[in-house]
């Protein structure tokens, strides 16, 4: 083992292929391993633990935590996809524990979004999904295979985005909602919500990712009620939330639907 000081690298050859193209100002860790043709960036850097697969490109000012599993030809940290970017300094950030898999695509941020976009720790991110510039992802995420995020997206927390899903620029997917295969989404889905189609209307609670979440039957009964108020009662978002705030208990999980509602720019789900 020896160190490489101008490369950053703590450098075991049985770990980073001889094959891959590391540039000098790249900062990789300890136990990182780096598979044969993927390509480093001169600003990115790579925490310890972190597996980069065969023919992978990592480049731009990307930080990569801890511990992830980048599967082989994926794409990270390109320039966004915007007619508006003219080559500003951008930034990703990718937490720690996630799976990237093969040719998943994750673009930095723009001037106009605050120059970042961020990825949380323990996501599941599937083969062949995008992540658009200024994107900003919570943890416990999935995405399944080809689902698209336009910029600008905010997914929360252990929410689930099934394949081949459109989602619309500025639209947030809510804590633990759930999103059908092959929808368009061109509005915000609310917490704990289950939605489907093309466009993507309501269809329920998100139930299964409610118990998978380790919500108890209380809380879930609360939401239930929550859900009944702001679907079935045939009141405006205004009006719906008015009568929440008069009639249900405060706890945490009402008060973030409560919360996420109140800053709905696009409109929500019907």
């Amino acid at each position: 083992m020896k160190e490489n000081k101008e490369n950053n690298i703590l450098h075991l050859s049985k770990e980073i292929d001889k094959r891959a193209v590391i540039y000098p100002g790249a900062k990789i860790a300890k136990g990182v391993k780096i598979g044969p043709y993927a390509i480093i960036g001169e600003n990115v850097e790579i925490g310890e633990g972190t597996e980069v697969g065969p023919h992978t490109v990592i480049t731009g000012w990307t930080k990569v935590g801890k511990n992830n599993k980048i599967f082989n030809s994926a794409s990270i940290g390109q320039e966004p996809q915007d007619l508006k970017f003219h080559g500003e300094k951008s930034f990703l950030e990718i937490g720690d524990n996630n799976t990237i898999r093969e040719f998943t695509t994750i673009h930095r941020g723009t001037e106009d979004g605050g120059g970042i976009t961020k990825v949380g720790s323990n996501n599941l991110i599937m083969a062949y999904c995008h992540v658009a510039h200024d994107c900003q992802l919570g943890n416990n995420i999935i995405m399944s295979n080809a689902a698209t995020l336009a910029g600008h997206v905010i997914v929360e927390d252990s929410a689930v985005i099934s394949g081949l899903t459109g989602v619309h620029q500025f639209v947030r997917i809510g804590k633990m909602a759930m999103v059908g295969g092959g929808s368009k989404v061109v509005k915000d889905v609310p917490p704990y919500i289950l939605v489907d189609g093309h466009p993507a209307s309501v269809k329920g609670i998100n139930i299964v990712g409610l118990r998978r979440n380790g919500i108890s039957p209380e809380l879930r009964r609360e939401i239930k009620e929550a859900y009944k108020i702001l679907y079935r009662s045939n009141l405006n978002i205004s009006q719906a939330i008015e009568k929440m705030d008069q009639e249900m208990d405060s706890n945490r999980s009402i008060e973030h639907f409560l919360r996420f509602l109140r800053n709905a720019q696009r409109g929500i789900c019907r």
